[in-house]
C-alpha cells in the first residue's frame, strides 16, 4: 500500500468515535569522510504509522515502524482498545476539521538518493585536495533526509508535508592533529553549499591556532557566531512552554502566578520568531503530534500554523501553546513550529566587522555538551570546543584554552551590546534535532567563562 492508502484504510478500520492517522515515509542519503578521504556512503528508507483513536474523552495511541498491510487491522484495533480503556484526557478537544486538503496529497513519494550530492561531491573532492596541500585533514559527514508526512482524520483532514533536511559538518585538523576547527551548514538540497569557502574559513582558524594563549576563567567580552547563538536560542525556545510557565516551573513564570508574556527581556530590540513559510527554512504548516504532553496535544493534529513572534522587539510575546494550555493561560494558541529566526534592529555589522572593532575579547566558534542547571533562571552550562580565539585591537592574535561556561540565554538577552545581520546556520549541539535556524552573530560584554576546561 502507498502511505495514502494506509491512512485511508486505517480510518475505515477504526470503530472509535474519532481517529487521526499519521504515516511517515523517510529516506536518507549520506557521505562520510576522514583524513581527506571518503570512507562510506549509503541510502536508507523507513516508514512509521501512528494511529490515534478517540473514545469519548479517552485517547489511545499506537505507533509502529514498517507496518505491513496485513498488520494494519491489528494496529488500529489496539489503538481503539486503548482509547476505550483510557481515562479522560485533560487536553481532550474536538478533533480539528475544516482545513483544506493538501494539493499534493495523491502524488507519489519521491525519496532522496545519493544523486542529491551530484554537485556537492566533486566540490568536496577539490576541498580534500586543497586541504592536503595545505597540511590539513578534513573529517565529517554530509546527510540529506526527505520525510513525507501524511495526516488523515475522521473529520476529513487530508494533509501532507514533504520536508527536505540537509546538513554538512566539517572538522579540520592540523597534520599533527593538535589543532582543530569546526564549521557546519544546513541546507535543503546541497545546491547552495560552498565547500571551498567553508574549508577556507577552517584554514584561517587553524592558522590563528598556531599561537596559543592561556587565559583564566572570568567574564569576557565575547563574540558568538550564529551557530553558537542558535544553540542557546533553541534551548530557550524548547523551554518556553506555557504549561511550565503557568505552573511556576520555568524562567517564564511570573512571580505570584501567571506568565511573563508582555515583559521586556532584551536590552536591544531583537525579535525571535518562527514561520513555516520562511524562505530557506520552510517547515510543516500544520501541527503533527504523535503524543500528548505539556506542550503538545494529539487533539491539535492538523491545526494550521502561521508566523509567530516569540519575542518581539525585545518583549516576550508568546509561549508554546496547545489549545488546552491556551484556555488555561488566556493567551492565543501558538503551537511549536520547526524553525527559529532571530533578527536584530537592522543595519548591524558582520562578524568580521565586529572582530575589527573589538579592543580585547574572545571569539567563540561553537558550544557543546549544553545542559540545564536551573530551570527557574534557565541557567545553562556547557563547554567551548574547536576554537576559542583572543581578539586584540581588532585582530585575532591566537587560540585560547577551552572553558566551561555558565549562562542563561534569557539573562544574556538582557545584556546584549551588539547584534549583527542574520543568516541561516547549523547549531553544533542541537544539529541532530533542529536544523532550520536563522541567527545573527552577537556581542556580549561579560560572557561568563566559569572555569577553565581541560578539553582539547
Amino acid at each position: 500500500m502507498t502511505p495514502q492508502e494506509m491512512v485511508e484504510r486505517a480510518l475505515e478500520l477504526s470503530t472509535a468515535d474519532g481517529c487521526v492517522v499519521l504515516a511517515d515515509e523517510r529516506s536518507t542519503a549520506n557521505l562520510r569522510f576522514a583524513g581527506n578521504t571518503l570512507t562510506t556512503n549509503g541510502v536508507a528508507r523507513s516508514s512509521r504509522l501512528t494511529v490515534i483513536s478517540v473514545a469519548g474523552q479517552g485517547v489511545g495511541v499506537v505507533s509502529r515502524a514498517a507496518v505491513r498491510p496485513d498488520q494494519l487491522a491489528d494496529v488500529v484495533a489496539a489503538a481503539d482498545a486503548a482509547a476505550r480503556e483510557a481515562r479522560p484526557a485533560e487536553d481532550a478537544r474536538e478533533l480539528v476539521s475544516g482545513v483544506p486538503a493538501s494539493a499534493s496529497w495523491d502524488e507519489p513519494v519521491t525519496p532522496t538518493g545519493i544523486d542529491v550530492f551530484t554537485g556537492f561531491a566533486p566540490a568536496l573532492g577539490e576541498a580534500f585536495s586543497a586541504a592536503e596541500s595545505g597540511g590539513r585533514k578534513l573529517y565529517g559527514f554530509a546527510e540529506h533526509t526527505l520525510t513525507s508526512t501524511f495526516l488523515g482524520s475522521s473529520t476529513g483532514l487530508r494533509l501532507r508535508h514533504d520536508q527536505p533536511t540537509g546538513r554538512l559538518e566539517l572538522n579540520a585538523k592540523s597534520s599533527d592533529l593538535k589543532r582543530s576547527a569546526w564549521t557546519g551548514v544546513a541546507t535543503r538540497d546541497f545546491s547552495d553549499v560552498d565547500v571551498a569557502a567553508l574549508d577556507g574559513g577552517l584554514a584561517q582558524r587553524l592558522d590563528w591556532a598556531k599561537t596559543r594563549v592561556d587565559l583564566p576563567a572570568g567574564r569576557y567580552e565575547t563574540l558568538l557566531p550564529p551557530a553558537a547563538v542558535a544553540d542557546l536560542m533553541i534551548y530557550m525556545f524548547w523551554s518556553a512552554g506555557a504549561r511550565d510557565a503557568l505552573d511556576g516551573r520555568s524562567v517564564f513564570s511570573k512571580p505570584g502566578g501567571g506568565t511573563r508574556v508582555g515583559e521586556q527581556l532584551a536590552a536591544l530590540p531583537v525579535t525571535l520568531s518562527s514561520d513555516p513559510a520562511a524562505e530557506g527554512v520552510a517547515c510543516s504548516p500544520f501541527v503533527t503530534a504523535r503524543s500528548s504532553g505539556r506542550e503538545s496535544s494529539v487533539f491539535d493534529n492538523g491545526l494550521p500554523l502561521s508566523a509567530t513572534d516569540w519575542i518581539r522587539e525585545g518583549r516576550l510575546e508568546s509561549l508554546r501553546q496547545t489549545r488546552y494550555s491556551a484556555e488555561l493561560s488566556g493567551l492565543p494558541v501558538t503551537p511549536a513550529i520547526d524553525n527559529l529566526i532571530m533578527r536584530g534592529p537592522g543595519g548591524g555589522r558582520s562578524l568580521e566587522e565586529m572582530i575589527a572593532s573589538t579592543r580585547r575579547g574572545l571569539l567563540v566558534t561553537c558550544l557543546w555538551y549544553i545542559r540545564e542547571v536551573d530551570p527557574q533562571t534557565l541557567l545553562l552550562t556547557g563547554l567551548t570546543r574547536d576554537g576559542v580565539y583572543l581578539v586584540e585591537h581588532g585582530e585575532v592574535v591566537g587560540e585560547v584554552n577551552n572553558f566551561r561556561f555558565n549562562e542563561s540565554p534569557v539573562d544574556l538577552l538582557g545584556r546584549l551590546s551588539e547584534v549583527g545581520p542574520s543568516s541561516p546556520t547549523l547549531p553544533r549541539e542541537w544539529g541532530d534535532y533542529f536544523t532550520r535556524a536563522v541567527m545573527p552573530a552577537i556581542r556580549v560584554p561579560d560572557f561568563n567563562m566559569s572555569t577553565v576546561s581541560q578539553a582539547s
